[in-house]
């Protein structure tokens, strides 16, 4: 009963004792210890094992005993101490509270007495400053009084004055005194209700009618609108009214403006009428050189009559620009069949002349006055010309030859803004320029074509890389004047027009020049002429490219190469020159595509030219009785032969394309992929095969990868590391060979061993290739049953999805029964030749 009532006092005793993490954590942050009895997890039976470790050690249980029992009754006397200590916390605290709470009601009756005092001293400042507000307020009224007295006094003797100076056209005085009438004026707006300010108001604005309608009548009388202009300088009065006009509504000096320069232009109406002879764009110089002549009789006599601020000479030769479009307009719609390009081109450069001249000398800053003029509407900055950095057409073709249209440019100039205010009525003309460059550019190409079939092929080159045809930088440049020319006379709808003609004769180019002058083979990825059989007949090789002709193709390759750069460089430089809005329509893309054709023909037809030269030594290596051969010795003379042939065309081939070496990688890469797999099938057809005999072609095979890997660099004094892909290709293709040789010169028995090595080595799940690795053996039809029956049960399983893709892979014909029908095909043939 003892030992259960112990129990349950420690179970209690722990339910009690047990605390959440949270209070075990802030116990151990306010009181740290080491101490294992102060831990939450604490195990008896760990601690009492840590005490004791090994069983000598309880001999000194009893020192344990009494330490352990020394540290209770220490807790137990501090306990005592804290319990005790706490008796009178209670109490005290009450005591603390009342005391805290009387501070706080002292220190709130302190306050209300400071808030009382400050409250009584406020209104003791009020009573003192209350007179002294009232003088102040006295003092502003009068200072306003007096102020507005002066102000009424002076205006009221200001328009007297005013209405006397008007009726005796006292102008100079009249200026001066009306900026000051109208000054005072603004102070009296509040006061309009006063019947004595308004009656002023009133008198000071119909002295500013009366001032107009005088002024308007003195300019009449001076440049009257009839007949001719009065002789002599214009008078002071007349200066003096500008500056009146300056002050009174603007309106007054728009119509003193107006009509000054209509009557100045008036005799520039009648000296170029359209029935005039020197109307016409031949003569447009004379229209520039009237107008410069008008700017500075102007300058003579009138410089000093307008204000400054006004900028007549800028308004005339604007207004002149207006007059000059709309009469050209006018009388090239009347006269369009007269229009020829060189008249046109004149007629532009003379007025875009103009307008530089113009920009040079004026700031533009009446352009946008809406009142008097229509400002034209500016190109965006990007494509006006006058922003161009200055070159010599020289330094714009060497810059275009050596590829650097996408060289940044130096900061531009500031905008012209007189760019198209005369030039702009050019622009419905313009297809006469486009046609003019459509038919050079037409010409151009034929002469292109003709000289090419003077001049030949270009010599072999074996020094610097392939030579670009001249012809196709001739043609860039011819472009790059084109555009700058176009760029000139608009921005608009004849830049995509002149963008048609460019598209159109990169077309030809490529078309006429390069792929036309493509040498052609006698012979056909798909099959043989009947003229290669019957040289094939005669033991003869196929007619291949000469030196000349792999350089030809090398110069082609290079030349589209060129273009294919130097086109996307003008479909940018287009981009720039046109507007903004039209830059979507700018594509060159099927251009660029059509010269990447050409590439692709180029390399297309390099790889099938070396193919050709390989083919006799691969049906050599076929027709060989490989089940004859004895001993092993050195590479075959097949080998030796493909060998010869590739250091006869890739060093070529390599050295005219050095300035496009990412081609010669391609062409490398396309020579493997074609090579390779043709290897492979004249491999399967060395039937049957010794022990020896596949020996012997593994070596060759071994040599063949060698050259192989080392054929971009083949016969060059600098060894360069071949590209990575390339190496790749070569050494998958190749070891795929290797594996077939190993395969067949592997014993067919064991079976299984036989048919799981297979499996291995060349992971190959065909059954076709399985029975051509046993022809090669040259086992019977007999045997092959039994191995293929098994080759069909070991196959690993398919995965899933994969069984109809793979029935309809066995259904298709292979490529090795696509050869072997066309062999059939042209043994044919050669027996009915």
């Amino acid at each position: 009963m003892m030992e259960e009532e112990e129990l349950e006092f420690v179970e209690e005793l722990e339910a009690v004792l047990q605390l959440t993490p949270e209070v075990q954590l802030a116990i151990e942050q306010v009181f740290p210890s080491q101490d294992p009895l102060d831990q939450a997890d604490f195990n008896a039976v760990e601690y009492i094992n840590t005490l004791f470790p090994t069983e000598q050690s309880l001999a000194n249980i009893d020192d344990v005993v009494n330490k352990i029992r020394l540290k209770i009754r220490r807790l137990d006397d501090n306990i005592r101490t804290v319990v005790r200590g706490q008796t009178n916390v209670g109490q005290d605290g009450r005591q603390a509270l009342e005391e805290a709470q009387k501070a706080i009601q002292q220190l709130f009756g302190k306050i209300k007495d400071i808030k009382d005092k400050a409250e009584k001293s406020e209104q003791m400042v009020k009573e003192i400053t209350r007179d002294i507000k009232q003088l102040d307020h006295a003092k502003r009224h009068l200072t306003t009084s007096i102020t507005t007295l002066n102000h009424l006094h002076m205006l009221a003797g200001g328009v007297d004055s005013l209405e006397a100076m008007t009726r005796r056209r006292q102008y100079g005085e009249v200026a001066n005194l009306l900026q000051g009438v109208m000054n005072v004026l603004e102070h009296f707006h509040k006061y309009m209700g006063i019947p004595q300010i308004r009656q002023l108001s009133e008198r000071v604005k119909a002295a500013q009618t009366e001032l107009g309608q005088q002024i308007l009548a003195d300019f009449e009388e001076a440049f009257p609108s009839q007949g001719t202009k009065r002789p002599g300088g214009p008078s002071n009065v007349l200066r003096d009214a500008c500056l009146v006009a300056n002050i009174l509504d603007p309106r007054i000096k728009q119509e003193i403006i107006k009509k000054f320069i209509k009557q100045h232009l008036s005799e520039y109406l009648v000296l170029f009428q359209e029935n005039q002879d020197v109307a016409w764009l031949d003569k447009i110089d004379r229209r520039y050189a009237w107008v410069k002549r008008q700017l500075v009789d102007y300058e003579e006599k009138y410089g000093r009559m307008f204000p400054r601020e006004w900028h007549m000479t800028e308004r005339i030769s604007v207004e002149f620009c207006h007059v000059t479009r709309t009469e050209l307009s006018k009388i090239m719609r009347a006269r369009a069949k007269e229009i020829e390009v060189k008249l046109l081109l004149f007629a532009i450069q003379r007025t875009t002349n103009f307008e530089g001249f113009l920009a040079k000398r004026f700031s533009g800053c009446t352009l946008s006055d809406g009142t008097l003029l229509k400002k034209l509407e500016s190109p965006p900055p990007s494509t006006n010309p006058f922003l161009e950095e200055e070159t010599t057409p020289e330094m714009e073709e060497l810059a275009l030859e050596k590829g650097e249209l996408e060289q940044p440019k130096k900061p531009k100039a500031p905008d012209n803004p007189f760019h198209g205010i005369v030039s702009k009525c050019f622009e419905p003309h313009l297809y006469v320029y486009i046609e003019s460059q459509d038919k050079n550019l037409s010409e151009l190409i034929d002469r292109f074509v003709t000289d090419f079939k003077a001049q030949g092929p270009p010599k072999p080159n074996t020094d610097e890389g392939g030579a670009v045809l001249p012809s196709c930088a001739d043609l860039f440049v011819y472009y790059k004047k084109c555009m700058v020319q176009c760029s000139q006379l608009s921005t608009g709808e004849p830049m995509i027009a002149l963008t048609t003609i460019f598209q159109k004769y990169l077309r030809e180019y490529a078309w006429k020049i390069l792929s036309g002058n493509l040498p052609k083979t006698s012979s056909s990825s798909g099959g043989l002429t009947i003229s290669s059989l019957l040289k094939e007949k005669e033991g003869s090789e196929v007619a291949r490219f000469t030196l000349e002709e792999l350089c030809l193709i090398c110069s082609i390759l290079s030349t589209a190469e060129y273009c294919l750069a130097t086109t996307q460089q003008l479909e940018e430089k287009l981009k720039e020159k046109v507007d903004v809005s039209l830059t979507e329509r700018i594509n060159l893309t099927g251009e660029m595509d059509t010269f990447s054709t050409v590439i692709s023909s180029s390399i297309q037809l390099l790889v099938q030219d070396l193919d050709a030269a390989c083919d006799p030594a691969l049906i050599a290596m076929s027709k060989m009785p490989w089940q004859n051969v004895e001993h092993v010795g050195d590479q075959s003379p097949y080998v030796t032969s493909v060998i010869l042939h590739i250091k006869q065309n890739v060093p070529i081939i390599r050295d005219n394309l050095a300035s496009t070496r990412k081609y010669f990688t391609q062409f490398c890469i396309k020579f493997a992929n074609s090579f390779i797999p043709k290897f492979i099938t004249h491999l399967f057809k060395c039937k049957p095969i010794s022990m020896v005999g596949a020996e012997q072609l593994l070596l060759d095979t071994h040599s063949l990868k060698m050259v192989l890997l080392d054929l971009p660099s083949i016969g060059s004094q600098v060894v360069r590391k071949a590209p990575a892909s390339y190496t790749k290709i070569v050494v998958k293709g190749m070891t795929r060979a290797e594996m077939i040789l190993k395969v067949v010169m592997a014993p067919h028995e064991p079976l299984v061993v036989f048919v799981d090595n297979y499996i291995k080595l060349l992971t190959d799940c065909n059954t076709e290739t399985f029975q051509k690795i046993l022809d090669m053996k040259g086992l019977k039809r007999s045997e092959q049953s039994g191995m293929l029956e098994l080759f069909r049960q070991r196959l690993p399983a398919p995965p899933s999805g994969a069984e109809n893709s793979s029935t309809l892979s066995l259904m298709a014909p292979t490529p090795e029964q696509e050869s072997s029908r066309i062999r059939k095909l042209e043994k044919l043939i050669k027996k009915r030749l």
